[in-house]
């Protein structure tokens, strides 16, 4: 008969290899969830600026359409704000990841950057 009692060595590496998988877990999916926040932000860019594109360049300056036309504008930008910030905060992430991995003893972090790709930043519309 073969006894596969485990002996305290084994017993400790594989509370550590199940800490480092909860570790590596909690920081992709931390940087998961920025991502996830960064394209619903873009989302809505992308519906203000279809209303845009579609309320196309009014003859009128000063009329009620260049408000409206303007207050969109404005909201837009305040989502390229959001958007950059909510960048800013994924790029933190990525880092913490690739950091965590490197404490672990990973060092290729390629393959990472192109699963986890961080969208570049945008710029904000002119007010006219």
């Amino acid at each position: 008969m073969i006894t596969t009692k485990k002996t305290a060595q084994d017993i400790l590496q594989e509370e550590l290899l199940k800490e480092r998988i909860a570790v590596l877990t909690r920081a992709s999916e931390r940087l998961t969830q920025a991502l996830d926040t960064l394209k619903g932000i873009e989302a809505g860019i992308d519906e203000d600026m279809a209303l845009l594109k579609a309320q196309g360049e009014s003859p009128e300056f000063f009329g009620p359409e260049y408000r409206h036309r303007a207050k969109l504008i404005s909201g837009v930008n305040e989502k390229i704000d959001q958007f950059n910030t909510a960048r800013e905060y994924a790029e933190v992430r990525m880092y913490y990841l690739i950091v965590t991995r490197e404490a672990l003893g990973l060092r290729r972090h390629q393959r990472i950057e192109e699963f986890y790709r961080i969208p570049p930043r945008k710029q904000r519309l002119v007010e006219r």
